[in-house]
């Protein structure tokens, strides 16, 4: 803190003791530096404040903590009213405003800061984005493998999830699915031939062609109303392929349901395990 030099001039009124301004705002180092004097030692003291962080509410606190004979410290504006203690001091300094300590105000007036050359803004931002830059640099391979620690860790978690679902499909549902898709595929080629062959056999042995031909015909229709029926219900094209897998998946939920295989949670934890191989490294 800074003694005092000249004399105080008192001029009062109520229901406050004003002085003649002793508080005085410059900037230093690009951060506003508030001066005044404590009431109990009669010094000059300096509180440098950081606009942006610092509010109204710790720079009190900052002066009470400098002066113990301080019990009251509170910011008016010029109107008269109370200035809140959650407000930044950015936007306290860009008004006059009235400071409130013990029974003493103090017109407060601050000086318009300097704005920047747009030459000066636009090296800080430049020197801003470098200082970024090189953090990036310097922490990257450190963030990388704390990143691939953290991957491989859950991933062997999921895996240690996935371990029994996996043993109890491949044991007991996969073996049993697998068979029954497959004879079904026979036994419908069974039935495809069975049918070719009584046609035949009408055809050329019981009737004749003109007899058998409306016969295939409404046959050919029933097909073709069949397979529109199954792109109804299903939303799909009867293709083969389409078809066996529609029945591969229909066993595996029902034979799931009976060895009481949790569908959706082996599911989840298969997408899971993409999504970790999908961000590692």
């Amino acid at each position: 803190c800074i003694k005092e030099i000249c004399n105080l001039q008192y001029v009062f009124f109520t229901p406050f003791v004003v002085l003649l301004p002793e508080v005085t705002i410059n900037y230093r180092h690009g951060l506003p530096v508030i001066t005044l004097t404590l009431p109990t030692r009669r010094e000059r003291c300096q509180f440098a404040v950081k606009p942006m962080v610092a509010t109204v509410g710790a720079f009190l606190k900052d002066v009470q903590r400098e002066d113990k004979g301080i019990v009251k410290a509170e910011v008016f504006a010029t109107d008269g009213s109370k200035v809140s203690d959650a407000t930044l001091m950015e936007v306290l300094l860009r008004n006059d405003f009235k400071l409130l300590i013990n029974s003493t105000a103090y017109s407060v007036s601050p000086p318009v800061k300097d704005k920047l050359s747009s030459e000066h803004a636009t090296e800080m931002e430049d020197i801003k984005s470098l200082i970024h830059r090189l953090f990036v640099a310097l922490h990257l391979e450190d963030h990388q493998i704390r990143k691939e620690r953290e991957l491989l860790q859950k991933l062997d978690h999921l895996k240690e999830q996935l371990m029994p679902l996996e043993q109890v499909g491949r044991r007991g549902i996969q073996p049993s699915r697998n068979a029954k898709t497959s004879r079904l595929l026979w036994v419908g080629l069974a039935l495809m031939s069975t049918q070719g062959g009584a046609l035949a056999w009408l055809t050329w042995w019981v009737y004749s062609w003109d007899i058998m031909e409306p016969v295939t015909y409404f046959i050919t229709y029933g097909s073709a109303m069949a397979f529109y029926a199954y792109f109804v219900l299903t939303k799909q094209d009867y293709l083969y392929p389409d078809v066996k897998d529609r029945q591969f998946l229909h066993y595996f939920y029902r034979k799931s349901k009976a060895k009481h295989f949790n569908v959706e949670q082996y599911n989840k934890l298969k997408e899971d395990v993409a999504e970790v191989f999908k961000y590692s490294p």
